[in-house]
């Protein structure tokens, strides 16, 4: 290919800039896991003031070979968002760092909204290996990459391995911390009037426990498979029960789906959600389900939290067969189950509260 000029010569190294910068995007979720396995977020926040690169370097456990190369770790997590740098004064030599709200969200001490669980089971190769099987997986039968790679569904591989199960139940917890807490604050009507809940799905009761904090008179119940409930002690309206969604869901005048119909494929919803309507019935046009998940909207939004949705959307075709939908596949689904009507209140960051009706 020839060069016609300055300007093609601009645009083709603009274009091999942008094919660089997605060949090495992994980087900036590897340097931040580095970050956290070095504590770099709490060391800052305990500090309690800008901190001096000398100051930080002093505080982790790194080799001595290794401290000149913490400024580089430093500025490519910086230039991500993570943390701040101080401006070097003439009177300072050093920079200092600050945290960002991003940062805060992997400290690890007492944070009511940590995410260094999510990240860690994420980036774990067990999940991170089966994106190699991508390409493979769209040449074979297979029902996701992740069985191409392990032989089994990613439900059948935590079963067999119960510590990855706990720390994907830990992750999916912290990751319901801040929902909660938002959907206490901006959807709090959406619970009242309601005597009963299950929370389908609902793992150790995150969900649940603030619903129920919230709404002493509304009695809950915890609903998950069986291994997930077994050792977890309810309240006095709080109650775990084990069991099989796609078998029976126990009777509710509500039900709750928290990131659950993501996780599977259109037939499999379509079961999931004829079992809630089944379970609703005996409230006739007074129950409703609750949806928690992804809406993809057609018109524009923002840039950062619509390629989340994407990212969350091959994250659920490559892992557990699931998808991410627009709002006219939720409807579809809906309406072919029998619900009559359904309102969406896009107020959870990049997530939606859905609610059906029978």
């Amino acid at each position: 290919m020839e060069f016609c000029g300055d300007v093609n010569a601009t645009k083709l190294f603009q274009a091999q800039s942008h094919v660089f910068n997605h060949i090495f995007s992994f980087i900036n979720s590897l340097s931040l896991k580095c970050a956290i396995d070095l504590c770099i977020p709490d060391i800052i926040h305990n500090y309690a003031q800008p901190m001096p690169l000398s100051k930080l370097i002093a505080s982790l456990p790194i080799h001595p070979s290794k401290t000149n190369s913490i400024h580089r770790l430093m500025r490519i997590l910086t230039h991500s968002g993570f943390f701040t740098q101080q401006n070097v004064t003439e009177n300072e030599l050093e920079v200092r760092y600050e945290l960002t709200d991003a940062s805060r969200l992997l400290i690890k001490q007492n944070h009511p909204f940590n995410m260094t669980s999510y990240m860690n089971i994420v980036l774990d190769p067990i999940l991170v290996e089966p994106w190699y099987q991508l390409s493979a997986w769209f040449k074979n039968e297979d029902p996701t990459p992740f069985y191409t790679k392990h032989g089994m569904s990613l439900w059948e591989y935590a079963v067999h391995n119960p510590k990855l199960g706990h720390r994907f139940n830990d992750a999916m917890a912290s990751e319901t911390g801040l929902t909660s807490s938002a959907i206490m604050e901006k959807c709090k009507g959406v619970f009242k009037g309601l005597e009963s809940l299950v929370d389908v799905g609902g793992g150790i009761g995150t969900m649940a426990k603030a619903i129920a904090k919230s709404f002493p008179q509304l009695q809950c119940i915890v609903f998950d498979l069986p291994h997930v409930v077994a050792d977890l002690q309810g309240s006095e309206n709080i109650k775990y029960v084990g069991g099989d969604m796609f078998e029976a869901i126990p009777p509710t005048d509500s039900i709750l789906l928290k990131g659950v119909l993501h996780d599977w494929n259109d037939e499999e919803c379509l079961k999931i959600l004829k079992k809630c309507k089944e379970a609703i019935s005996r409230k006739g046009k007074k129950g409703k389900v609750i949806i928690i998940d992804v809406v993809i909207r057609n018109e524009k939004e923002d840039s950062e939290s619509f390629e989340t949705k994407l990212f969350y959307d091959l994250a659920m075709m490559t892992l557990v067969d699931g998808k991410e939908r627009n709002e006219k596949e939720w409807a579809k689904l809906f309406f072919s189950v029998g619900f009559s009507d359904y309102k969406i209140s896009p107020a959870l960051g990049f997530k939606s509260l859905i609610e059906v009706y029978p």
